[in-house]
């Protein structure tokens, strides 16, 4: 067996080891060893795709696993990469959560569940047939669902998530299971072989069919808009760990899922399909960070931040698809090269962000921008690791999003003048949006590093935060170290990605990127400007003591208009903060005001209190799901009145029903 194989096998059998360890071992033992053994399986995944990106793939088959097809695994520069990717998160979420247990999910239920969840997302992108596939990916949602229901006994809100998660993801699965049986009938096979012959030969009206079915089913997975009502339910109410796996990890399936279907089952497709999911990806990438700048949730906030971030990468993948179906080959592979490298920035910097939000979540005990404020004197490493991760996500050099982002860019612009009505005007729309995207992620993540981290406490909680335990410092820690390493060495990942791109170029692609001799090197720019930002302290720090030198210091009160001392009420919160733009696209948003005016019982002219609140609620979840959900109740109002109890009622019906379809054959004959 080959390296890859190897390791896989590696990976899956510590999963279920430290499956294993979380049932039968102690509670003092129980979350070391699920979180030494999970990071295994994590380091051996990646080590795993490494190994297939590289060009060491694996195939098996298991025909006696699973009944009628089997289970068939296989891995290829594409599965190599998600795997990789997967596995990279799952090491710093291991780690994290060792001490992050002790949290209330230290139970034996949940830390049974958390390999199972790792391993099955390793098997979904190394599944090599449609039955694989599926079992893995149901697998995958239930382990999740449990975890995202891991804390209900302390929050309500825990089983409504819960709710529309496990509702969305079963949505999904019915969309992708009738697009790839209609693909599987014309085969006669369900290996993705004799899916690959049987996908070029379909007519045009079934591939149409197959694509859009399973790109409505990954889609609801990847959290693109209008499908994406579960993500930011789920991922603050889920442990902040899980919460990790499932915004750096899972959602990348989703992504994989409509890579493997559209570009190598179906062979591309025609340029309309990949016109959609451009358009999907622009408008998801928009809605969802304009949804994360005006909230105050932190973990909302990144939830709303992995839809903008997913956005992006469809916006990659859908380029790409349109510049191969457009003849632009060599664009087509920059796009999905630009796309991928996304998907690996995003899982880094998001995995830090989740991890930091758990730390002050575990240490302030609330997720409120406007009750937080001074974290950095109790918590200095947490405040450091969200500031790094916030920079990451910002698309700033040298961040780690701006290298992907600005090859994404590239790819767009260089394709401008591609042939087509439609192209010519939904690329520049798309250059724009990633531009927008850009501006509007660097305002979300100050507000929320500034209000969340610095300035005064504005609540007793926050003044009392502590540092977290040293394995979720750790965790931490490796997710950082990725950010560093994405954001100042790129060129060592970005030519590894050519054989994972290459089927978007129709061949072999090489891909190189001068990282340190190019004109917009990140990692001269860091250099630059850390030497800056040392002349700018020393040249402060030089001049003060030459002050303080001839002058003696002396304490005073700062200037305060005359309002008294400064305090926590004077700060900017973050509903303050994000006012601003808020009013800018009040028109999309449309907040909901309500002002309560409490009169004193002497008289109506004097007024006791006044409540001021406003929320923005999410449009698309007010326009689309609650009529759904309306006229889903009110089917169930009907159906209980039908539902007397009486025989002779329910044999009428069934006399009806089987009249009326003799009809219906009778006329139809």
């Amino acid at each position: 067996m080959s390296l890859a194989g190897a390791a896989l096998g590696i990976a899956l059998a510590a999963g279920v080891v430290a499956s294993v360890a979380g049932i039968v071992c102690p509670a003092g033992l129980r979350t070391k060893l699920v979180g030494f053994a999970t990071a295994v399986c994590g380091l051996a995944a990646v080590v795993a795709g490494i190994a297939a990106v590289t060009g060491h793939g694996f195939s098996l088959s298991l025909p006696g696993l699973l009944p009628l097809a089997g289970v068939r695994l296989g891995l290829d520069p594409l599965g190599g990469l998600f795997v990789a990717v997967t596995g990279g998160v799952a090491v710093a979420a291991a780690v994290y959560g060792i001490s992050y247990a002790g949290h209330g999910v230290d139970g034996r239920p949940v830390q049974a569940v958390f390999p199972l969840f790792v391993a099955s997302m390793l098997v979904v992108p190394a599944a090599a047939n449609v039955s694989t596939l599926l079992v893995c990916w149901e697998l995958m949602a239930l382990t999740s669902l449990l975890l995202v229901l891991a804390e209900h006994r302390l929050r309500p809100s825990v089983a409504r998530a819960g709710l529309w998660y496990a509702v969305m993801t079963q949505l999904g699965l019915v969309a992708i299971l009738a697009g790839l049986m209609v693909l599987v009938g014309r085969a006669g096979d369900d290996s993705y072989a004799a899916l690959r012959v049987a996908g070029r030969q379909l007519p045009p009206t079934l591939a149409a069919i197959v694509f859009v079915a399973t790109l409505a089913g990954f889609g609801s997975k990847a959290g693109i808009v209008p499908l994406h009502a579960w993500l930011p339910r789920a991922h603050p109410e889920a442990p902040s760990h899980v919460s990790a796996l499932m915004s750096a990890a899972m959602v990348n399936l989703g992504v994989y899922g409509i890579v493997r279907v559209g570009v190598d089952l179906l062979g591309g497709g025609p340029a309309w399909w990949w016109l959609v999911v451009l358009v999907l990806g622009a408008v998801s990438a928009v809605y969802g960070i304009l949804q994360a700048a005006v909230s105050t949730d932190v973990k909302r906030l990144l939830g709303y931040s992995t839809t903008e971030n997913l956005g992006l990468v469809l916006v990659g993948v859908g380029a790409a698809g349109l510049f191969a179906a457009t003849g632009h080959r060599e664009l087509a592979g920059l796009a999905m090269a630009a796309a991928l490298l996304h998907v690996v920035n995003h899982a880094a910097f998001k995995t830090l962000l989740f991890l930091a939000a758990g730390s002050v979540v575990r240490a302030a005990g609330t997720r409120d921008l406007d009750a937080l404020g001074g974290l950095r004197t109790g918590m200095p490493v947490t405040t450091a690791a969200f500031g790094l991760g916030a920079l990451a996500a910002s698309a700033l050099p040298p961040g780690t999003a701006f290298v992907s982002e600005w090859l994404l860019l590239q790819a767009l612009i260089h394709g401008l003048p591609s042939s087509g009505v439609a192209t010519a005007i939904m690329l520049p729309v798309a250059v724009a949006a990633v531009a927008l995207t850009a501006g509007l992620a660097v305002a979300t993540f100050v507000k929320a590093f500034g209000v969340g981290f610095l300035a005064k406490p504005r609540s007793p909680a926050a003044a009392a935060a502590s540092e977290s335990p040293p394995s979720m410092l750790a965790g931490m820690a490796l997710a950082g170290i990725g950010c560093v390493v994405l954001a100042l060495a790129p060129g060592l990942v970005l030519p590894a990605l050519g054989p994972v791109a290459a089927p978007a170029a129709g061949g072999l692609l090489t891909l190189r990127l001068a990282a340190v001799a190019g004109s917009l090197s990140p990692f001269l720019l860091a250099i630059a400007l850390l030497a800056g930002a040392l002349a700018v302290v020393g040249a402060v720090r030089s001049l003060t003591g030459w002050r303080a030198q001839r002058h003696r210091r002396v304490a005073a009160r700062l200037w305060d208009c005359g309002g008294g001392p400064l305090s926590a009420r004077m700060e900017y919160t973050a509903t303050s903060f994000a006012e601003p733009l808020q009013r800018v696209f009040d028109n999309v948003l449309r907040p909901e005001v309500d002002v309560d005016v409490t009169h004193h019982l002497e008289s109506a002219y004097l007024v006791r209190a006044v409540e001021f609140r406003r929320r923005v609620p999410d449009r698309i979840e007010h326009r689309l799901y609650e009529p759904v959900i309306a006229a889903v109740r009110a089917w169930g109002r009907a159906g209980r009145r039908l539902a007397t109890g009486s025989v002779h009622r329910y044999l009428g019906y069934g006399f009806y029903a089987v009249t009326g379809l003799l009809i219906v054959l009778a006329v139809t004959r």
